[in-house]
């Protein structure tokens, strides 16, 4: 029944504008009117990233609780861990709407939101009232308007650092100009080096972007060694736009969902392919056998976001379990036994 439910909510939510449902979705999550079964968690789930025992390798990825309101209600969704963000140190609009379009016939979206949030200071207010039963990490962002971007990152971590389990480096978003450029061995180094400064003893990831060349996903690695990131995601959206079916695939931002796949797992396994940094698998994860596909392509965990507008919060759950029993029917004992063992099918 309530899965049912659940599928007649979604179905009225995609009749309306996709930031309005989604605003709708967060304030239902707020009312505890969402699936919280708490933790999916089993023996062989149970894993490590960098320092973090979760109770499943399952996460939620930045950008769907952009401004922490929703963390005690999603740690009880079924997640392993949760990302919130992405944060800047002031408050900004982001760009003009639309700029959030659901690809249907693709299981997709295309977003240029351009790092709209509340700023540091109220999302770290909310961060230090929630409650979370499982860990919590903030995605650092850059004001639109700043003069020293990579400065904005380091001021963010100085500020939340101390209120989450671990910080991500976000230089790989699409919607915000240049910001892509910080990915470069010089700017990158550079602007690691100002956040690892002020992050204590927290933990620091590294997002990067699927359009890469090979070329430049081994200076990405080797700057993350040297800078001492403790993982690695990838990746973030797309600009790719190959094979789309939707009305709206022209338009401008960032793609999402089942198209980035294939893509952001041939990056991801690129990545594991030159470094022993942990990694975190993230684009196209909808079901269980992409999450195992990833993890045996060579993350240590996999986060999701687009697929929920497809298949709601109750997906967790299901590929939680499902990856349960994937890993058993090939005989791996946990999640760690199963990372990078079928790498080489993806390079």
């Amino acid at each position: 029944m309530k899965k049912l439910l659940e599928q007649i909510g979604l179905r009225a939510l995609r009749q309306i504008d996709p930031e309005n449902a989604h605003a709708l979705a967060i304030r239902a999550l707020q009312n505890g009117l969402a699936p919280a079964p708490g933790p999916i968690t089993s023996d062989r789930l149970k894993t490590r990233l960098a320092g973090m025992a979760l109770p499943n390798p399952i996460g939620l990825a930045a950008g769907f609780d952009k401004n922490a309101q929703a963390i005690a209600p999603l740690s009880q969704a079924g997640f392993g861990f949760l990302e919130v963000g992405a944060a800047t140190p002031l408050p900004q609009p982001g760009n003009p709407k639309p700029r959030l379009f659901r690809l249907t016939e693709d299981v997709a979206a295309i977003n240029r939101f351009g790092f709209n949030n509340d700023g540091m200071t109220a999302i770290g207010a909310r961060l230090g009232a929630a409650s979370s039963s499982v860990p919590v990490g903030i995605n650092l962002g850059a004001n639109k308007t700043s003069e020293d971007r990579a400065a904005d990152f380091a001021k963010v971590m100085a500020h939340l650092g101390s209120a989450v389990d671990f910080a991500t480096v976000n230089v790989s978003s699409p919607n915000t100009e240049k910001l892509r450029d910080l990915q470069g061995p010089a700017a990158l180094a550079g602007l690691l080096d100002g956040v690892m400064q002020v992050r204590g003893t927290t933990p620091v990831f590294l997002k990067i972007a699927p359009d890469l060349s090979t070329d430049e996903i081994a200076d990405i690695a080797t700057v993350a060694r040297d800078a001492r990131v403790d993982a690695l995601i990838a990746t973030n959206t797309t600009l790719s736009r190959n094979g789309l079916r939707s009305t709206h695939a022209s338009e401008a931002g960032g793609l999402s969902g089942q198209p980035l796949f294939e893509r952001s797992t041939r990056v991801l396994a690129q990545l594991a392919a030159q470094t022993d940094i942990p990694i975190v698998g993230v684009g196209g994860v909808g079901s269980a056998e992409q999450a195992y596909a990833k993890i045996c392509a060579g993350a240590s965990a996999v986060q999701l976001y687009t697929a929920l507008v497809f298949g709601g919060l109750s997906l967790v759950s299901e590929i939680a379990q499902g990856l349960d029993k994937l890993l058993a029917r090939d005989g791996f004992a946990s999640v760690q036994e199963a990372v990078g063992s079928r790498r080489g099918e993806w390079l």
